[in-house]
This record gives C-alpha cells, structure tokens and sequence, in this order.
C-alpha cells in the first residue's frame, strides 16, 4: 500500500485509542498516546508532502482524515470539563497562596 495512506491509518488508529482513553478517563494513557500521536504527525510532514496519490487513495486519506477529525472533537468533548476542573483547581491553589502570602499564613 501507499506510505503516506498507511501513515494516515496510523495516525487514525492512534486517535481512536486516544478517543478510548478521553472516554474512559484514563488521563495518563491519553497523554502518553498523544505523544505518540505527535511523533507521528511529525513523520507524516516529511513523507506526505511528496506522495502521489491515484483518485483512490485521495479518498482514502480523505475519509483517514474526517475520521481522525470526528475523533479529536470526541476527545475534546471528554477533555473539557477535566480541563476545566483542573484550571479552577489551580485558580483556587494560586487564590489560597495570595491570601497566605498576604496575612502571613505560609
């Protein structure tokens, strides 16, 4: 098969193990794919700039894509409300030093 669709299958099948782990709130697991998510990416700008493809494998990538594009809005829609537990977390831990710092606490 063409390089630069496998790379794209690659990319796919990590982005629905990432979609996986964003579902099931495995934190560090999705960090850890995303990584890998991102070397991948990087190999894929040197190799798909010069792919030829045949009107086939156009579609292909096409559908690699929307698919890697429907999974990255699920990972968000999972990652969101975690991501925003968290920056009130720390807005409250940065809030709770200021008052420390302010009134000799800490």
């Amino acid at each position: 098969m063409n390089t630069a669709i496998d790379n794209y299958e690659s990319l796919s099948s990590l982005m629905g193990l990432m979609r996986e782990a964003a579902a099931q709130g495995q934190w560090n697991r999705l960090l850890d794919l995303e990584t890998q998510c991102r070397q991948q990416v990087e190999t894929m700008k040197q190799t798909d700039v010069q792919a030829q493809l045949d009107p086939a494998a156009r579609a292909k990538k096409r559908d690699l894509i929307l698919k890697i594009l429907a999974d990255d809005a699920t990972i968000r829609r999972h990652t969101q409300p975690w991501m925003e537990q968290l920056q009130r977390l720390m807005r409250s831990t940065r809030q709770e030093q200021q008052v420390r710092q302010a009134y000799g606490g800490g």
